[in-house]
C-alpha cells in the first residue's frame, strides 16, 4: 500500500454468478437499427457532403476576415507613409472588394453543395436560387465598383503618367 494506506474501491459492480458468461462478446444480431449497409452509405455520404459544405462555408468567412485584415494593415501602413489618404483609400476599397468577392464565392459553393447534393427537395431549391441571385448581384457590383467598368466594356489602359490607382 504506497497510497498511504488508503485502499481504493472498484468502482464496478462485483461480478455475481458466471462471470466469465459476462465477459464474452455478444454474438453478432445484424445491422444496428435494422437499417440496410446500402442506407448507411448513403447516411454517411450525406454526412461527408454536409461537412464538405460547411468546411466551403467555414473557408468563405476566413477568406473574407483575413482579406479585411490585411487589406486594414495595408491602409494604415500606406497612409503611415504617405499621410495621404487619396492615395491609400482606393487600394484598401479594393482589397476588400476582393476579399468579399471571394469569400461569397466559396459560401455560394458551400449553398450549393448543401442544398442540392444533401437534401435537393423543391424549397431547398428555390432558397438556393434566391441566395445565388441575391449574392451574384453582390458579386456583379463589387466586380463594377472595382474595376470601374461594367463587365462587356473594354478594359481601360492608363495613361503614361497614371498612377497605379488609376487615378490622374
Amino acid at each position: 500500500m504506497r497510497d498511504g494506506g488508503v485502499r481504493r474501491r472498484d468502482p464496478r459492480p462485483p461480478l455475481s454468478g458466471d462471470g466469465a458468461a459476462r465477459c464474452r462478446p455478444a454474438p453478432y444480431a445484424g445491422p444496428a437499427s435494422g437499417t440496410s449497409a446500402g442506407a448507411r452509405v448513403v447516411a454517411s455520404t450525406k454526412e461527408v457532403v454536409q461537412w464538405i459544405g460547411s468546411l466551403l462555408d467555414l473557408a468563405g468567412v476566413l477568406v473574407i476576415a483575413v482579406g479585411v485584415a490585411v487589406a486594414t494593415v495595408a491602409f494604415l501602413l500606406r497612409y503611415r507613409r504617405t499621410r495621404n489618404l487619396d492615395e491609400a483609400y482606393p487600394p484598401y476599397r479594393q482589397g476588400v472588394g476582393r476579399a468579399i468577392l471571394l469569400g461569397l464565392e466559396l459560401l455560394v459553393g458551400g449553398d450549393i453543395i448543401r442544398s442540392v447534393a444533401v437534401e435537393p427537395t423543391f424549397q431547398s431549391v428555390g432558397v438556393l436560387a434566391l441566395i445565388v441571385v441575391v449574392r451574384t448581384f453582390l458579386s456583379f457590383s463589387l466586380e463594377v465598383e472595382l474595376e470601374r467598368r461594367l463587365p462587356w466594356q473594354p478594359k481601360r489602359t492608363a495613361p503614361a503618367g497614371a498612377s497605379a490607382s488609376g487615378r490622374t
